[in-house]
């Protein structure tokens, strides 16, 4: 309850902090105290030191949902920090920027802790409207034009998706509840609405994570959408649905997990080819990393098929890899002139701080040994194996995980073993590079010791 209500208020401040100060260091370091305050009052959550409202078990506090919410903003935090200056780039208006930046942030508190579809569609929707509005924010490019109307439309049709499922399974509970803990024994039981409305819930649930074949919209957004908040949807607002994806359906429809299993697991398959092989033809680093999000999102969709322990610990290892190694590329991709494949070339001799961190985030994302890749690849097929169903989904992964190798490795080809100017549009600061090796040190970090993450799942045992 903490990050939902600091969230929200530190949006509003600042909303008016625009109009008191004209200062872009001053509004990007009241983002930064907000973002710091965050992570404090969310791990007082966790440590069970809360503002006590009656919300009538409508959220529901625990490890879990507290734990992904603590790598959103963590990673939030980071991304300001690395590329918070290249807000203002984009147009006049910074505060607002970050005002709904923060307005996101209330809406993926909520979706990690919901115990009611009513709130579950709230924080959905708290999400999409200012992602529409940052997607389009770069007024002056067509391409971001066109990709805040394409999001917008997407996000709306399957909102109205979302609805609906909402609708039938209220309508086939014998009772009407919204609550996701007693719908599943409240269904008759003869249900085709019931199976409806999840089905629907599960389509819908799809299009946010951009999963195949509900994953045509992600593309052209990532491509159009200013880089630094392609980054910001790519990496804290995908995982962080991840987390409410798999609440809802481990609460409200666990014990029918044979029934929807197939189509999670064929979901998946096809996420995985989609976004492996479409990735490969790409000419642009940014549209391979947009194809690239589509296929790790195929990845995490393994832990919503098993749906157990390792699952649960499995998404927020890979929730912290991903967002981590995702957005130290974006920064660096950030300051390139070229965003082609051919614009890195020679990259390691003009930069080799910004060219050895990259290194290590593509790695990671391919999952390599010795970086938090591939650990969370490895506990999300863990999971698999251990439900003892759909064994053949883990060999298409690991073949698909092989095929991802080839794209990832095509940039560091490029960085250090061809000529080329590789120049960025600015020297990077030392500021900067820091950052960037803190964000390689802590990848490493978890390659090496996952459970120094991991074992937060089982040292706050508080739920309220």
């Amino acid at each position: 309850m903490n990050s939902i209500l600091l969230s929200a208020i530190w949006g509003i401040v600042m909303m008016f902090s625009g109009i008191f100060t004209k200062s872009k260091t001053a509004i990007r370091n009241t983002a930064v105290l907000g973002l710091a305050l965050l992570v404090i009052v969310n791990y007082a959550d966790m440590a069970g030191y809360h503002v006590e409202i009656d919300t009538h078990k409508m959220l529901f506090f625990d490890t879990f949902g507290l734990l992904g919410n603590a790598i959103a903003f963590v990673s939030t935090l980071l991304l300001v920090l690395l590329s918070g200056r290249d807000m203002e780039k984009i147009g006049n208006n910074l505060a607002e920027y970050f005002a709904l930046i923060f307005f996101v942030l209330c809406g993926v508190a909520i979706v990690t802790t919901f115990n009611t579809l009513l709130m579950l569609f709230l924080g959905i929707e708290i999400i999409s409207i200012p992602l529409y509005i940052l997607t389009g924010s770069d007024k002056r490019n067509l391409k971001s034009n066109e990709a805040a109307l394409k999001y917008f439309l997407m996000g709306s049709f399957s909102t109205g998706l979302m609805l609906l499922g909402i609708a039938f399974l209220y309508g086939a509970s014998t009772t009407g509840t919204f609550f996701i803990d007693d719908i599943w024994n409240q269904r008759p039981q003869v249900a085709p609405v019931f199976m409806a409305g999840l089905l629907l819930l599960l389509v819908s649930m799809a299009f946010k994570v951009s999963a195949a074949p509900f994953h045509f919209w992600t593309p052209d957004v990532y491509d159009g959408a200013p880089t630094v908040f392609t980054s910001f949807m790519a990496t804290i607002v995908k995982v962080s649905i991840f987390v409410g994806f798999i609440r809802l359906f481990d609460e409200a429809f666990g014990s029918a997990q044979q029934t929807w299993q197939i189509f999670v697991a064929l979901i998946a398959a096809a996420t995985l080819f989609v976004g492996n092989i479409t990735a490969v033809f790409q000419q642009s680093v940014k549209r391979m990393l947009a194809y690239s999000s589509i296929a790790q999102a195929g990845f995490m969709l393994l832990a919503l098929l098993a749906l157990n322990g390792i699952a649960k610990e499995g998404i927020i290892l890979y929730a912290a890899a991903y967002s981590l190694a995702t957005i130290g590329i974006f920064a660096i991709l950030i300051r390139m002139k070229d965003y082609t494949f051919e614009g890195f070339n020679g990259l390691a001799r003009k930069q080799p701080v910004l060219a050895a961190t990259c290194t290590i985030f593509l790695l990671s994302l391919a999952g390599i040994p010795l970086t938090g890749g591939f650990f969370a690849k490895y506990y999300m097929l863990t999971s698999v194996i251990a439900s003892g169903h759909y064994l053949w989904l883990v060999v298409f992964a690991v073949l698909c995980a092989a095929v991802s190798v080839y794209y990832y490795f095509r940039v560091i080809q490029a960085m250090y073993f061809k000529d080329g100017e590789g120049t960025t549009e600015r020297e990077p600061s030392s500021g900067f590079k820091g950052l960037l090796v803190v964000l390689a040190a802590l990848v490493i970090l978890l390659g090496v010791f996952p459970q120094a993450l991991l074992s937060q799942l089982s040292h706050f045992i508080y739920t309220w």
